[in-house]
């Protein structure tokens, strides 16, 4: 009998083989995977929306020193921010739609409030030309750049991974191994702006 069992192993194992194969073959691992991805281009959001906060106080400081009489709107910008940071981002931000909305909510403000300054601007020909402004109005026309495009791959991310949840053979493995995986939240963008993101303040010649 003990050469019977010995013989058996092998075949046993090259089962085992062929079924992780065809497991793998067949998207086991797909939902953790794009799971992943999902939090990866979210970290990278964050990221890039704490670049912008970090730039603005010097921006303000720098506009105050040329037209302090704009106190209103630099008043708006420094309060947007204040808004922006001080919003809890909690645990299960992916998974709480609601969270997300308040999130989303509070760095529009400041993205608005920001072009509303640069709309004052425009109007001190002065401040334009000071090189501590120029270059941090190119640095945040980048980073507003960047912010559009990390919100567009993160929207990519998650429509992967939520779509993997309901579809076949996604909504299997779900079912039967990753039965705490939710639908993450996600940004309510315009399609146009999905397209090809580019936010100009002014640093581009016309």
């Amino acid at each position: 009998m003990g050469t019977s069992t010995a013989g058996r192993l092998p075949i046993g194992l090259l089962l085992a083989i062929a079924a992780a194969t065809l497991l793998t073959g067949c998207g086991i691992n797909a939902i953790p995977t794009y799971e992943q991805n999902a939090k990866a281009a979210w970290a990278e959001v964050l990221n890039q929306y704490k670049r912008r906060s970090d730039l603005v106080p010097n921006l303000v400081e720098t506009v105050k020193g040329f037209a302090e009489q704009e106190r209103k709107v630099l008043t708006e910008v420094t309060e947007a921010r204040n808004r922006a940071t001080s919003v809890q981002v909690p645990p299960d931000i992916l998974t709480n739609p609601e969270a997300m909305k308040r999130f989303q909510d509070a760095q529009n403000s400041l993205g608005g409030a920001l072009r509303q300054l640069m709309l004052v601007v425009e109007r001190y020909p002065d401040i334009k030309s000071g090189q501590n402004f120029l270059a941090l109005q190119s640095q945040l026309e980048g980073t507003e750049n960047r912010i559009a495009i990390a919100r567009r791959d993160y929207i990519e991310a998650v429509r992967a991974y939520n779509t993997e949840l309901v579809t076949f053979p996604g909504r299997i493995w779900k079912w039967v191994l990753y039965p705490s995986a939710a639908p993450m939240a996600t940004f309510d963008i315009p399609a146009q702006d999905m397209q090809a993101p580019r936010v100009d303040f002014g640093t581009q010649k016309k």
